[in-house]
């Protein structure tokens, strides 16, 4: 089998490796829930592509994040859900209806009436899905003002999605300010959770403290994992400096002094590592 530049190549690909007996058979193994992982990897793996602007690197994870969809869609389509062309129709289909500026009459509608709009008809498709399933016999499910926020989406996202929505209500802070020191109030509440020695409510605490901590970069128009990630990114730098200058002395991690290891620390934060 030769690689080919259409889409029709990959879903080739991905039929010969879930064939019983000649395919691969980790493929073979795999399911929904197996897979899942990885797909939230890979999607990690273009956003760190784009923050690092590495365009080579981009074009190889959005090719890995496709597969991802392709190997659901496989799986799907074996157990006669739906395939492939059924996903791409289905988002195609709501990239027209949720555009109606742009396939519809044309409007010159600006980002913030096309967001409004775009909400509005997705609330619209959600009714019209709770419709379908009491038409199909299904028991009404409750819904409330956050249900559409994903489960599955990262804590930190999360925990950002969740408050932007209630606040769509009012239930949100007027000031950063006012969220800093929410901040510290939570910090003051896991001093006194450590006071008491027990995990959970510790765990709860800091919980909290994170939780506080999504609220305030929101606030302040800035993406807390974007942040952190920058922040990780910093921390690797500074430790290989570290680990760079201690090998110069003929030495390792393990044969040097917590206090060794932070000097060199603060000599990297001040060359700006």
């Amino acid at each position: 089998m030769k690689p080919g530049r259409d889409i029709d190549s990959l879903l080739d690909i991905m039929v010969a490796l879930r064939t019983p007996v000649t395919g691969c058979n980790w493929d073979l193994e795999q399911s929904f829930e197996t897979i899942a992982p990885y797909t939230i990897e890979e999607a990690y793996e273009v956003a760190d592509a784009i923050q690092r602007g590495d365009l080579t690197d981009l074009r190889d994870e959005l090719g890995d994040l496709l597969l991802q969809v392709v190997f659901h869609a496989r799986i799907a389509e074996e157990a006669g859900h739906f395939a492939f062309a059924d996903v791409v129709e289905a988002i195609n289909r709501k990239m027209i209806r949720r555009h109606p500026h742009v396939f519809g009459a044309r409007r010159d509608w600006t980002p913030a009436e096309v967001k409004a709009s775009w909400k509005r008809i997705k609330a619209e498709e959600k009714a019209e899905r709770a419709t379908e399933r009491l038409a199909a016999g299904s028991a009404p499910e409750h819904s409330g003002l956050l249900d559409e926020i994903s489960p599955a989406m990262p804590p930190m996202a999360r925990a950002v999605k969740l408050q932007a929505k209630a606040g769509t209500v009012g239930f949100d802070w007027n000031d950063p300010k006012a969220v800093l020191r929410k901040l510290r109030e939570e910090i003051d509440e896991i001093d006194a959770a450590l006071e008491s020695g027990e995990k959970p409510a510790i765990q709860d605490e800091i919980g909290d403290m994170m939780f506080a901590i999504a609220n305030l970069a929101r606030h302040l128009d800035i993406d807390p994992d974007t942040a952190l990630a920058g922040t990780n990114a910093k921390f690797m730098r500074r430790f290989a400096f570290i680990e760079q200058a201690l090998a110069a002395q003929g030495r390792t991690l393990v044969e040097s002094s917590l206090d060794e290891m932070d000097a060199l620390w603060n000599e990297a934060k001040q060359s700006d590592l």
